[in-house]
Protein backbone atom coordinates (compact mmCIF):
# COMPACT_ATOMS: atom_id res chain seq x y z
CA UNK A 1 0.00 0.00 0.00
CA UNK A 2 2.82 2.37 0.84
CA UNK A 3 4.55 1.55 -2.43
CA UNK A 4 1.39 2.25 -4.41
CA UNK A 5 0.97 5.58 -2.66
CA UNK A 6 4.56 6.52 -3.38
CA UNK A 7 4.10 5.70 -7.06
CA UNK A 8 0.89 7.71 -7.19
CA UNK A 9 2.57 10.72 -5.63
CA UNK A 10 5.49 10.40 -8.05
CA UNK A 11 3.13 10.31 -11.01
CA UNK A 12 1.25 13.34 -9.73
CA UNK A 13 4.50 15.24 -9.34
CA UNK A 14 5.50 14.39 -12.90
CA UNK A 15 2.19 15.64 -14.25
CA UNK A 16 2.36 18.74 -12.08
CA UNK A 17 5.91 19.60 -13.13
CA UNK A 18 5.53 18.80 -16.83
CA UNK A 19 3.78 22.07 -17.80
CA UNK A 20 6.21 24.10 -15.72
CA UNK A 21 9.15 22.42 -17.45
CA UNK A 22 7.57 23.19 -20.82
CA UNK A 23 7.13 26.82 -19.87
CA UNK A 24 10.72 27.01 -18.64
CA UNK A 25 11.96 25.81 -22.03
CA UNK A 26 10.12 28.52 -23.91
CA UNK A 27 12.43 31.33 -24.93
CA UNK A 28 11.63 34.90 -25.77
CA UNK A 29 11.50 35.61 -29.51
CA UNK A 30 14.71 37.00 -30.97
CA UNK A 31 14.65 40.78 -31.25
CA UNK A 32 14.13 42.28 -34.69
CA UNK A 33 17.39 43.53 -36.29
CA UNK A 34 17.89 47.27 -35.80
CA UNK A 35 16.65 49.35 -38.71
CA UNK A 36 16.25 53.02 -39.57
CA UNK A 37 13.40 54.31 -41.72
CA UNK A 38 13.71 56.67 -44.67
CA UNK A 39 10.90 58.18 -46.73
CA UNK A 40 11.44 58.81 -50.43
CA UNK A 41 8.83 61.34 -51.49
CA UNK A 42 8.42 60.87 -55.23
CA UNK A 43 6.22 62.61 -57.77
CA UNK A 44 4.08 59.43 -57.72
CA UNK A 45 3.82 59.13 -53.93
CA UNK A 46 5.83 58.12 -50.87
CA UNK A 47 8.03 55.04 -50.49
CA UNK A 48 9.10 54.19 -46.92
CA UNK A 49 12.22 52.08 -46.44
CA UNK A 50 13.54 50.18 -43.42
CA UNK A 51 17.32 50.11 -43.71
CA UNK A 52 19.34 47.36 -42.02
CA UNK A 53 21.81 49.37 -39.96
CA UNK A 54 22.79 46.31 -37.90
CA UNK A 55 23.19 43.72 -40.66
CA UNK A 56 24.42 46.01 -43.46
CA UNK A 57 26.05 48.87 -41.52
CA UNK A 58 28.41 50.19 -44.21
CA UNK A 59 25.83 50.31 -46.99
CA UNK A 60 23.17 51.80 -44.72
CA UNK A 61 25.56 54.48 -43.42
CA UNK A 62 26.45 55.37 -47.01
CA UNK A 63 22.80 55.74 -48.01
CA UNK A 64 21.98 57.76 -44.88
CA UNK A 65 24.77 60.17 -45.68
CA UNK A 66 23.15 60.84 -49.06
CA UNK A 67 19.84 61.36 -47.25
CA UNK A 68 21.19 63.58 -44.47
CA UNK A 69 23.17 65.75 -46.88
CA UNK A 70 20.09 65.99 -49.14
CA UNK A 71 22.05 64.64 -52.09
CA UNK A 72 19.05 62.59 -53.27
CA UNK A 73 16.66 65.56 -53.31
CA UNK A 74 15.75 66.35 -56.90
CA UNK A 75 17.17 63.12 -58.31
CA UNK A 76 14.93 60.53 -59.95
CA UNK A 77 14.02 56.96 -60.66
CA UNK A 78 15.30 56.76 -64.21
CA UNK A 79 15.19 53.04 -65.05
CA UNK A 80 12.46 50.37 -65.02
CA UNK A 81 13.64 46.87 -65.92
CA UNK A 82 10.39 44.92 -66.29
CA UNK A 83 11.13 41.21 -66.64
CA UNK A 84 7.52 40.10 -66.52
CA UNK A 85 4.15 41.36 -65.29
CA UNK A 86 4.66 42.44 -61.69
CA UNK A 87 8.32 41.39 -61.74
CA UNK A 88 11.45 43.47 -62.18
CA UNK A 89 13.28 46.41 -60.65
CA UNK A 90 13.39 50.19 -60.67
CA UNK A 91 16.65 52.13 -60.36
CA UNK A 92 17.25 55.64 -59.12
CA UNK A 93 19.71 57.97 -57.45
CA UNK A 94 22.50 60.35 -58.36
CA UNK A 95 23.25 58.85 -61.77
CA UNK A 96 26.96 59.66 -61.34
CA UNK A 97 26.31 63.40 -61.01
CA UNK A 98 29.75 64.69 -59.91
CA UNK A 99 28.09 67.34 -57.72
CA UNK A 100 26.21 64.67 -55.76
CA UNK A 101 28.26 61.47 -55.58
CA UNK A 102 30.41 60.52 -52.61
CA UNK A 103 33.36 58.08 -52.54
CA UNK A 104 32.26 54.47 -53.26
CA UNK A 105 31.26 52.24 -50.37
CA UNK A 106 32.87 48.93 -49.45
CA UNK A 107 30.81 46.05 -50.85
CA UNK A 108 28.73 44.10 -48.31
CA UNK A 109 27.67 40.84 -50.00
CA UNK A 110 24.55 38.96 -48.94
CA UNK A 111 26.78 36.09 -47.75
CA UNK A 112 28.00 38.48 -45.05
CA UNK A 113 24.77 40.31 -44.20
CA UNK A 114 22.37 37.37 -44.37
CA UNK A 115 19.96 39.44 -46.47
CA UNK A 116 18.44 38.39 -49.79
CA UNK A 117 16.93 40.04 -52.87
CA UNK A 118 13.29 39.30 -52.13
CA UNK A 119 10.19 41.34 -52.99
CA UNK A 120 10.60 44.96 -51.87
CA UNK A 121 14.37 44.82 -51.26
CA UNK A 122 16.53 47.93 -51.72
CA UNK A 123 20.03 47.23 -53.00
CA UNK A 124 22.97 49.18 -54.42
CA UNK A 125 23.69 49.51 -58.13
CA UNK A 126 27.33 48.90 -59.01
CA UNK A 127 29.86 47.96 -61.65
CA UNK A 128 32.70 46.03 -59.98
CA UNK A 129 32.36 45.17 -56.29
CA UNK A 130 33.20 48.24 -54.21
CA UNK A 131 32.11 50.81 -56.83
CA UNK A 132 28.59 51.54 -55.51
CA UNK A 133 27.97 55.17 -54.57
CA UNK A 134 24.63 56.98 -54.91
CA UNK A 135 22.55 54.75 -57.19
CA UNK A 136 20.22 52.06 -55.90
CA UNK A 137 17.36 49.83 -57.00
CA UNK A 138 14.12 48.44 -55.60
CA UNK A 139 12.87 44.95 -56.45
CA UNK A 140 9.39 43.78 -57.36
CA UNK A 141 9.15 40.01 -56.89
CA UNK A 142 11.89 37.70 -55.61
CA UNK A 143 15.20 38.01 -57.50
CA UNK A 144 17.55 35.92 -55.39
CA UNK A 145 19.80 35.46 -58.42
CA UNK A 146 21.18 38.88 -57.43
CA UNK A 147 22.51 37.45 -54.16
CA UNK A 148 26.20 36.57 -53.81
CA UNK A 149 26.98 33.03 -54.91
CA UNK A 150 30.57 31.86 -54.29
CA UNK A 151 29.88 28.73 -56.36
CA UNK A 152 29.53 30.78 -59.54
CA UNK A 153 32.57 31.73 -61.68
CA UNK A 154 33.62 35.32 -62.31
CA UNK A 155 32.02 38.22 -60.45
CA UNK A 156 29.96 36.26 -57.94
CA UNK A 157 29.74 38.89 -55.19
CA UNK A 158 26.16 39.80 -56.04
CA UNK A 159 24.63 43.12 -55.05
CA UNK A 160 24.51 44.74 -51.62
CA UNK A 161 20.97 44.42 -50.28
CA UNK A 162 20.50 46.68 -47.26
CA UNK A 163 16.79 47.07 -46.49
CA UNK A 164 13.26 46.74 -47.77
CA UNK A 165 10.13 48.72 -48.53
CA UNK A 166 7.66 48.84 -45.62
CA UNK A 167 5.16 51.26 -47.22
CA UNK A 168 4.56 52.29 -50.82
CA UNK A 169 5.03 49.10 -52.85
CA UNK A 170 2.07 50.32 -54.89
CA UNK A 171 4.21 53.31 -55.86
CA UNK A 172 7.14 51.04 -56.73
CA UNK A 173 4.90 48.92 -58.97
CA UNK A 174 3.48 52.04 -60.60
CA UNK A 175 6.99 53.22 -61.47
CA UNK A 176 7.86 49.77 -62.82
CA UNK A 177 4.86 50.07 -65.16
CA UNK A 178 5.68 53.64 -66.25
CA UNK A 179 6.54 54.33 -69.93
CA UNK A 180 10.10 53.79 -71.13
CA UNK A 181 11.99 54.99 -74.19
CA UNK A 182 12.60 52.28 -76.83
CA UNK A 183 15.92 53.86 -77.84
CA UNK A 184 17.52 55.37 -74.71
CA UNK A 185 20.01 53.44 -72.61
CA UNK A 186 23.13 51.44 -73.37
CA UNK A 187 23.74 47.69 -73.35
CA UNK A 188 21.25 45.77 -71.21
CA UNK A 189 19.65 49.05 -70.15
CA UNK A 190 18.52 49.95 -73.65
CA UNK A 191 14.74 50.31 -73.70
CA UNK A 192 14.59 50.46 -69.90
CA UNK A 193 15.02 54.20 -69.36
CA UNK A 194 11.91 55.89 -68.00
CA UNK A 195 10.46 58.58 -70.25
CA UNK A 196 10.08 60.81 -68.37
CA UNK A 197 11.99 59.86 -65.19
CA UNK A 198 10.03 59.81 -61.92
CA UNK A 199 11.29 62.59 -59.66
CA UNK A 200 12.54 61.94 -56.12
CA UNK A 201 11.42 65.19 -54.51
CA UNK A 202 12.98 64.56 -51.07
CA UNK A 203 14.64 61.78 -49.10
CA UNK A 204 14.37 62.10 -45.33
CA UNK A 205 14.72 59.98 -42.22
CA UNK A 206 11.23 59.04 -41.03
CA UNK A 207 10.12 59.61 -37.44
Amino acid sequence: MIVRLALSLSALLCFALAPAAGWAQETAPAPEPATVRVTLQTSEGAIVLALEKARAPLTTANFLRYVDEKRLDGTSFYRAAKVDEGYGLIQGGTRNDPKRILPPVTHEPTTRTGLSHTDGTISMARDAPGTASGDFFLIVGDMTSLDADPAQPGDNAGFAAFGHVVEGMDVVRKILDAPTSPTEGEGVMKGQMLAPPIRIVTARRAE
